[in-house]
């Protein structure tokens, strides 16, 4: 049996090592046979966002049968990757890949607005959600009932570490070194060719919006060859016209998702920014960190061949 209770102690984040790190934690959960778990177990206050409680060993945690319910497509993407087909009982609206889950599964919302009723009759044994997709509220609620696992995910390095952290968690650790191991590598090869070349990336429009050097599309923009001009704010600023005619920058590329943009906005722009070269991206690419970055390298390699013909 499961039951929460409030930590009565906090910690810093910096009393946190690497193997106790957010995405590695449950949010809000208490369990029966706390005493067995006591050397094992802390309470931690992570930048004022989730009270936690953090398992320093996750391997010990007994969910099993697993009713795994995913508030994250990306981290979707990657259970299906892991072979928990069975397992995975719910999934949001977004979840999009793989196509044959969004058909099949149980959908219970979107991202930021959760469906706590479809969640209850699901009854899972596991939720996992994320600190940026979803909404602290939300996810405060769902931990009074049923154990959460928070990711946190802003780098290649964050994000490899959370793969690993869910095999162990699912018990799927050999397939999750494997991916790891792989994503890995296909990275260290693009990095062989890496170029800089001062570039903008747009996430959405009315108002413009772009990412800061604290995001995991930051990230993904520097290793695949693209300096971004706004790495120096935080999370996703609004930008003006106004401030791209007089940034110094060659390409601006429009981002698929959030906001979906077309063909039709880069001629809108286009007018606005003569000199600018413009290009359209597959924004999962830039902002999956799950399984997808095994197609990653790729695209990169595909999108600056394209950007040198421009």
């Amino acid at each position: 049996m499961i039951v929460v209770e409030k930590p009565k102690k906090s910690f810093s984040q910096g009393d946190c090592s690497r193997n106790q790190k957010i995405y590695q934690c449950l949010v809000g959960l208490k369990i029966s046979n706390f005493s067995a778990y006591t050397s094992e177990v802390f309470f931690a206050y992570n930048k004022g966002y989730f009270c936690t409680m953090i398992l320093k060993s996750i391997e010990n945690l007994s969910l099993t049968p697993l009713r795994i319910i995913s508030l994250v497509p990306s981290q979707t993407e990657l259970l299906f990757d892991l072979g928990l087909d069975e397992q995975v009982v719910g999934i949001t609206k977004f979840c999009i890949h793989p196509a044959n889950w969004f058909k099949t599964k149980t959908r219970v919302g979107g991202t930021k607005d959760i469906n706590i009723v479809a969640i209850k009759k699901l009854n899972p044994t596991l939720i996992i959600a994320n600190k940026e997709e979803n909404v602290k509220e939300q996810i405060e609620e769902l931990a009074k009932y049923y154990p959460v696992c928070l990711t946190d995910v802003n780098n290649l390095q964050e994000a490899l570490q959370m793969i690993e952290d869910i095999g162990v968690l699912t018990k799927t650790q050999k397939k999750a070194n494997y991916l790891t191991q792989k994503i890995k590598n296909n990275f260290e090869q693009l990095a062989i060719t890496k170029s800089s070349l001062n570039t903008c990336y747009l996430i959405w429009q009315n108002p413009y919006m772009t990412v800061g050097g604290d995001t995991f599309i930051n990230d993904m923009l520097q290793r695949s060859g693209f300096n971004n001009i706004f790495a120096n704010q935080q999370r996703y600023p609004e930008i003006s016209i106004s401030q791209l005619l007089i940034a110094n920058y060659k390409l601006l590329l429009l981002s698929s998702e959030p906001y979906p943009f077309k063909q039709i906005h880069i001629d809108e722009l286009q007018l606005q920014l003569p000199q600018t070269k413009i290009l359209l991206v597959d924004g999962e690419m830039f902002s999956w960190y799950g399984s997808r970055l095994l197609k990653a390298t790729e695209y990169f390699s595909q999108l600056r061949a394209s950007v040198a013909k421009l």
